[in-house]
């Protein structure tokens, strides 16, 4: 049996609105579906028999049906608005876990584990181990990791995995070492540089 529903409201100058958008080649497929809902709604079809027969879900009749009801056509014409948030609170959330990381260290230890970081910032301890895993992050690691404190840090560090993991084409990466002072290697075997100091006129 197929639910109930009250008929959609409207006039007849809306109800000739979405039949000439139904009838029009220039209309976009999207806008057609949601105006052929509306004129089912309004012929007073239960949602679940206006989504099989337009080959749709029952989400999207309700979705559609409920913005027609608060804006009229108007609101068939635009896609309704998105959870604000959701990807610039992951966003702020990995820039957090990642400046905690790299910027402080807890009272009681030299470094964070997943656990205690977790705890801190009020997320489980696999989301921290997602976050360092996507940013090459090991602080575990006491004799190699060191604390930034490079406000901009995880700015560059997200540039600079993302020109690894995706980089254009013909791309050129060129790693230079900041420290003056450092020497570097020339070829793997040590004794390449006494060989090439020898072979130098």
């Amino acid at each position: 049996m197929w639910d109930s529903a009250e008929p959609l409201a409207m006039d007849w100058e809306q109800k000739a609105q979405l039949e000439s958008w139904v009838r029009a080649r220039a209309t976009p497929q999207k806008v057609v579906l949601r105006s052929r809902i509306c004129l089912l709604a309004h012929e007073g079809h239960g949602n679940r028999q206006i989504a099989r027969q337009l080959s749709t879900s029952r989400p999207t009749v309700l979705l559609w049906r409920n913005r027609f009801a608060a804006s009229g056509v108007a609101g068939l014409e635009h896609e309704p608005p998105r959870k604000a948030s959701r990807q610039r609170l992951e966003d702020s959330l990995i820039k957090k876990i990642v400046d905690t990381t790299l910027q402080t260290a807890p009272p009681d230890a030299t470094h964070w584990s997943t656990r205690t970081l977790g705890r801190k910032l009020g997320v489980s301890h696999m989301t921290v181990a997602r976050v360092w895993d996507s940013h090459g992050l090991q602080p575990y690691r006491v004799r190699t990791f060191k604390l930034s404190r490079d406000k901009q840090f995880v700015e560059k560090l997200t540039d600079i995995v993302g020109l690894y993991l995706n980089p254009p084409d013909k791309a050129l990466v060129l790693c230079v070492d900041e420290n003056p002072k450092s020497k570097p290697w020339i070829g793997l075997n040590p004794d390449s540089r006494s060989s090439l100091g020898d072979a130098a006129p």
